[in-house]
């Protein structure tokens, strides 16, 4: 009984390392400067490393899992950066401004 709550809060607790990963990826190639924050609000006490790069934020998040000593639990997400200024932006025909 003990390992099946052990088990069932670690893959909780990888699940929100995932969302955290995805919404600080998301935030951060959006240019959001409270992106980190976010994540550690979902996910409080984790690791999180965000690498920007020209064409791509890679966020990692990791974290021990609660209940199941020696186990960590990790996650990653990619996120296109937007672009920078409407001259970036491709309209659609037919679609005004």
């Amino acid at each position: 009984m003990i390992l099946a709550v052990g088990v069932i809060t670690a893959v909780t607790a990888q699940i929100r390392c995932a969302d955290a990963a995805r919404e600080v990826a998301r935030l951060t190639a959006a240019g959001d400067d409270h992106a980190r924050a976010v994540g550690e609000q979902i996910v409080p006490g984790a690791q999180i490393s965000i690498a920007v790069q020209a064409d791509r934020v890679v966020v990692d998040v990791r974290r021990s899992a609660p209940m199941m000593p020696g186990l960590t639990l990790s996650a990653r997400a990619v996120a296109v950066p937007e672009p920078e200024g409407t001259d970036q932006v491709i309209i659609a025909p037919g679609v005004s401004r």
